[in-house]
């Protein structure tokens, strides 16, 4: 099965503004679907339901406060000249997010997992498939934009299907905040 280790957006005033940004810019993009909104804090691929139970225990024991994040900004990754994603930044909390998905890495390394890039808070919200051409102008009337901020409580251990009309994901295991 295809697992990830995530952070959902739950708050829906920035869900709405983000559905309401989704539909503002003009760009040959997918939109995320709304309960797809998450941070992927490890991406972990095709694992075997042993070794899913494995990860389970192991992120068990992870202990975390709840913090709440902010978030401001949109971009494009790899750069607006060439975009492939337009995301929706971090401001407050980003650094107890980086955090979190540290902990994750260092729970489960020793089952054979680690990340194949640094881990940069963002929430990806179109999805380029054919080359557009440069979105600086698009974007940059929303490079200030604040959405809202909601508390983070709880990560989530996430299976992920691919279909043709796009992934669908479910919950294998929450694991909230100590407090």
């Amino acid at each position: 099965m295809r697992t990830f280790v995530a952070v959902e957006i739950t708050d829906q005033n920035i869900l709405n503004l983000i559905k309401n940004l989704q539909s503002d810019l003009r760009i040959d993009a997918k939109p995320v679907e709304s309960q797809n909104m998450h941070f992927t804090l490890l991406f972990l691929g095709e694992i075997s339901d042993d070794m899913a139970q494995r990860v389970q225990n192991e992120l068990k024991t992870i202990q975390f406060d709840s913090f709440d994040i902010s978030f401001e900004g949109v971009g494009a990754f790899p750069k607006p000249k060439f975009p492939r994603v337009v995301w929706i930044g971090v401001k407050d909390g980003a650094e107890e997010l980086v955090e979190l998905a540290k902990t994750v890495e260092k729970k489960l390394a020793p089952l054979g997992f680690k990340s194949d890039k640094e881990f940069k808070p963002h929430i990806t919200v179109l999805r380029i498939k054919n080359k557009i051409g440069d979105i600086t102008d698009e974007l940059v009337k929303y490079s200030n934009e604040k959405f809202g901020s909601q508390k983070i409580s709880e990560i989530k251990f996430k299976k992920s299907i691919l279909t043709p009309s796009g992934p669908i994901y479910s919950d294998l295991q929450e694991i909230k905040a100590s407090r």
